[in-house]
């Protein structure tokens, strides 16, 4: 015989969920708050300081001072480490998903390899210096290193562990002859040393309507496969029996990957850590819903992009430290606690 729960139990069961989903889409507008904050950090703090006064005048104010100028420059380079970091963000989001490895970042499938070699390659042996010369060469590297690795990995019968290990191989050659270059030509190690270290001092308006586009397409690709993927990640037998096609998403999620990752790299350089960190931080108070964990690490993203940014150009005033020195920085000390804690979850 069945017995029917009493109505203060089920009062206190069923709105579990919608709560839940409250309590995620206020931390949603938390973090776009935070995000704000942060690129309005980035517009009035640099390594020239500005009045407030100066700052507003460069924003609404068309004067033609140096402080308007001054605040042009950062107004652009804010709206690219908006754009490049949310890119990386969702970009890791995937790929840890795609390889169902919590630690995986964009440049285990050599993608961020792929986009050196290409602008090394253009910096070398074709003489092209600007950066709206070789951002074609960093994103045509990227596209060509990820259809390579989908091809070794098996294609159609691509799995987590060959898309991985193909991509770790083809990176390892990639940095090997990166390294062969710059040691033998000491000229093109002085013209691209601050493009492979990542830094968002070079925006331009020029860079950011170039490489837009594709981190749209991106994004919106990568936003459309948290379904399929949270399929996936029960397995591929459930996957197959909840309707999900693997051979479709895992391609799917290998291109979007690629044209977020490349964009990024082709406009900013190889910049690490954002897309591991953010992701697997996001994951510890999401949960493993792609749902929610894409929409937040394509706020956070930049977050953690522009701040360190921001001190960048603080700690080292008149001068300042490239954004993916202080990722890397600040990326070290974080990966090695995700790494311990990881291993004793599992103990």
């Amino acid at each position: 015989m069945l017995v029917e729960s009493p109505p203060e139990q089920r009062a206190d069961t069923a709105p579990a969920p919608r709560n839940r989903r409250a309590v995620r889409l206020l931390g949603l507008l938390l973090s776009v708050m935070v995000l704000v904050c942060v690129m309005v950090a980035s517009i009035a703090i640099g390594a020239k300081e500005l009045s407030l006064d100066e700052v507003w005048h460069g924003l609404f104010e068309d004067s033609g001072t140096y402080g308007d100028v001054v605040v042009a420059d950062r107004l652009s380079r804010t709206l690219l480490g908006l754009l490049a970091g949310a890119a990386l963000g969702l970009a890791g989001a995937v790929l840890q998903a795609l390889t169902r490895n919590p630690l995986a970042d964009p440049g285990l499938l050599g993608i961020n390899a792929g986009a050196s070699a290409a602008v090394v390659t253009a910096i070398t042996f074709l003489g092209v210096t600007s950066l709206s010369g070789y951002v074609w060469f960093a994103f045509f590297g990227a596209a060509a290193v990820g259809a390579l690795v989908w091809f070794l990995g098996g294609s159609r019968g691509a799995t987590p562990v060959r898309l991985v290990l193909a991509g770790t191989a083809i990176s390892a050659a990639l940095y090997g002859y990166l390294q062969a270059i710059m040691i033998l030509d000491q000229a093109a190690l002085g013209r691209m040393r601050f493009w492979t270290v990542g830094s968002l001092a070079s925006a331009s308006e020029g860079t950011i309507r170039q490489v837009a586009p594709f981190l749209l397409v991106g994004t919106l690709l990568a936003l459309s496969l948290a379904r399929p993927l949270n399929a996936m990640a029960m397995g591929d037998d459930t996957a197959k029996a909840l309707g999900a096609d693997l051979n479709r998403t895992r391609a799917l999620s290998m291109l979007a990957a690629t044209v977020l990752c490349g964009a990024a790299t082709a406009a900013c350089g190889p910049i690490v850590f954002v897309g591991l960190m953010v992701p697997h931080v996001v994951r510890s108070f999401t949960g493993p819903d792609l749902r929610w964990i894409l929409p937040y690490a394509a706020v956070l993203s930049p977050v953690l992009l522009l701040g360190a940014d921001v001190i960048g150009r603080v700690v080292a005033r008149p001068a300042e430290l490239q954004v993916g020195i202080v990722t890397a920085i600040l990326g070290g000390p974080v990966f090695i606690f995700l790494v311990r804690r990881r291993r004793t979850a599992q103990l």
